[in-house]
């Protein structure tokens, strides 16, 4: 009996030697990948997260295999960050503290402050927070009156993602749109919170264009603008459980305005309470 035993001891510590260094390989391996601890992330605010974000991100879109990135607890500076597809593998993008963007308006280059793009089978949580840093963008001339500041920044872009969640994520104070879903197809938002005073112009809490499958779910919204607007393009949309106020309401358009616009079908709102709100549920042209 102890040979068998030892023989299966032994066998047993090759296995996991050979489990260990697979992880320690990591390009096809995938795993949870620490920003701060593989990366050399900081969390003093001045550090800039992007390099980091994007190491990590470009090994778990080479994975074979299921990849969860993680940005653990603290307060980190981001400049701007595009994560693009197409991945591997399914990928997690953890956030459990909170993200700033720079908060002078001048500093970007393009009108989006964190990009997700042509990405398969997505999650994005975390309990964290993406904080614009808006409020001096909000008394920018050009910006009064809720006019069109197309320049400014947007907090979170989801461009043509397939299969994706975004569950227990917060986003405040973008200079633009809070988030915007464009090109995508069966996309969920659950426990998703959007803060913004109602004062902050053009500041859409989800904005969803020419997306199929879109689901806003037991969600919270308070902005300056839409809680959430539809344009063209858009079907198949549920609307349910959400908390919306201060805002505009719940808005299908503006339509009409473009050439070639795409027909919006199969809304449904649903279990929604609307609180110092300009509108309800509306269609614009």
């Amino acid at each position: 009996m102890a040979i068998q035993f030892n023989f299966v001891s032994s066998m047993l510590i090759l296995v996991l030697l050979s489990i260990s260094s697979v992880e320690g390989q990591g390009g096809g391996g995938g795993g949870v990948i620490d920003v701060v601890a593989k990366f050399g992330a900081k969390a003093d605010e001045k550090t800039d997260l992007s390099k980091p974000l994007l190491d990590a991100w470009k090994e778990a879109c080479a994975s074979t295999s299921p990849s969860k990135i993680v940005i653990p607890k603290g307060i980190y500076f981001l400049s701007t960050a595009t994560l693009d597809g197409p991945c591997k593998a399914p990928i997690e993008l953890q956030v459990q503290g909170t993200v700033k963007a720079p908060a002078d308006p001048g500093a970007f280059k393009e009108p989006k402050w964190i990009a997700f793009n042509r990405i398969e089978n997505f999650k994005l949580s975390g309990g964290g927070v993406f904080d614009g840093q808006g409020t001096t963008a909000y008394k920018r001339e050009g910006c009064k009156g809720h006019d069109y500041c197309g320049s400014l920044p947007i907090n979170l872009k989801f461009d043509f993602l397939t299969n994706a969640m975004i569950q227990d994520i917060t986003t405040k104070d973008s200079k633009q749109f809070q988030a915007n879903v464009l090109g995508c197809k069966n996309i969920t938002f659950e426990h998703f919170t959007v803060s913004a005073p109602d004062e902050s112009p053009n500041t859409d809490g989800i904005h969803i264009g020419r997306s199929d499958g879109v689901n806003v779910l037991n969600s919270e919204i308070k902005t300056g603008d839409d809680c959430v607007s539809i344009g063209d393009g858009s079907k198949n949309l549920v609307i349910n459980g959400v908390t919306c106020g201060p805002g505009h309401g719940i808005s299908i358009g503006s339509l009409g305005l473009f050439k070639n616009e795409e027909p919006v079908d199969g809304v449904t709102v649903k279990n929604c309470t609307m609180t110092n709100t300009s509108n309800g549920v509306r269609i614009k042209t």
